[in-house]
């Protein structure tokens, strides 16, 4: 992955000052816990860089098409995704941490004055991929035993005399649940 950096103008040290920064970024693959997603076009990023006085605003957003295989049936699944850029960079090196953020919800202003977005980027599309990626909310998934994709037929290994075979439950089928009430 490209690391994309911006050089912050001189004019943004000014208090009240803004900029507007866009381009592409080409990401190949992004894991995300145990999925792996590409990208098949660059990704299109735009920010603003706001100076707060004390720090740098950027905000923005990336956007682009995503691949990754269905949760349930493994099939492919290509989405749109939009993932909201943030990051607060302090323009003193020795400037005190804001009393309502944690170490981690900032970064001092590097003595080259330039901004690294490829991590802004990274994080603000992890948060907008989904827990469980699926082809649609109706995905049967594949069948346990031969791997049969449920979507397009069933299969013979799944059940047996109206029973599956494969639940351990499957033994309570003639039990009478209303005598075991008493």
């Amino acid at each position: 992955m490209e690391d994309i950096k911006i050089q912050v103008p001189a004019e943004l040290f000014d208090p009240a000052e803004h900029a507007h920064f866009d381009g592409t970024i080409h990401i190949d693959t992004l894991k995300v816990g145990p999925d792996d997603y590409t990208f098949a076009a660059p990704l299109s990023w735009q920010i603003d860089v706001t100076n707060t006085g004390e720090a740098l605003l950027v905000a923005g957003e990336v956007s682009g098409m995503a691949t990754t295989s269905c949760a349930r049936c493994l099939e492919d699944v290509t989405f749109p995704v939009t993932g909201k850029i943030e990051g607060y960079y302090l323009i003193a090196p020795d400037a005190a941490a804001p009393e309502d953020m944690d170490d981690d919800e900032f970064e001092v202003l590097g003595a080259d004055k330039r901004i690294s977005l490829t991590s802004l980027i990274t994080a603000a599309l992890m948060l907008e991929m989904p827990l469980q990626p699926l082809c649609s909310d109706e995905c049967k998934g594949i069948c346990p035993t031969c791997g049969q994709d449920l979507n397009k037929g069933t299969c013979s290994c799944a059940e047996r005399d109206g029973v599956d075979s494969l639940n351990p439950f499957s033994v309570l089928r003639d039990y009478a649940f209303e005598d075991a009430q008493n």
